[in-house]
């Protein structure tokens, strides 16, 4: 299992990735267009793979893309008497079905954990779905106090 940053060769898959992901969790989207939905991934996966602001990071073994995290960069306000570091919002984590409860997902999630020390950003924000809570304790991560939100009507 090779853990890296993905590359434009994996766009593809990735967009089918999410396709599936979304499909997975909401089957009353299964009637939406691929084609659509495919130009619009594209898209932003293009732009991001060229940012410094998105890091999309993958598990492949033997070309297939087995699961994948990704990460944006969120710079923050300079304050006075210390070094500001951006923070990273993590969404999108995924392992395709044949390969879950395999570590995989561990894997890569702790190359990211690795990554964020020696980068010294200084915390990553992610919102689990219930399912996903362990997966992120045993790799680490506790609960915060809850954000709040604004939804404008």
């Amino acid at each position: 299992m090779n853990i890296r940053l993905a590359e434009a060769k994996d766009i593809k898959q990735l967009i089918k990735m999410r396709w599936d992901n979304t499909i997975e969790f909401d089957e009353s989207k299964k009637n939406e267009s691929y084609e659509e939905f495919e130009r619009e991934c594209q898209r932003f996966l293009e732009n991001a793979l060229k940012s410094s602001q998105w890091f999309i990071w993958v598990a492949e073994d033997k070309g297939k893309i087995a699961s994948h995290i990704y990460i944006e960069l969120l710079q923050k306000v300079p304050r006075p008497g210390r070094v500001t570091h951006p923070f990273a919002y993590m969404t999108n984590v995924y392992t395709i079905p044949e390969y879950r409860n395999g570590g995989v997902g561990s894997k890569v999630l702790s190359t990211i954990n690795d990554w964020i020390r020696k980068n010294e950003y200084e915390f990553v924000i992610v919102w689990p779905s219930d399912e996903a809570i362990n997966y992120y304790k045993k790799n680490g991560y506790v609960h915060c106090t809850e954000p709040m939100e604004y939804f404008p009507s």
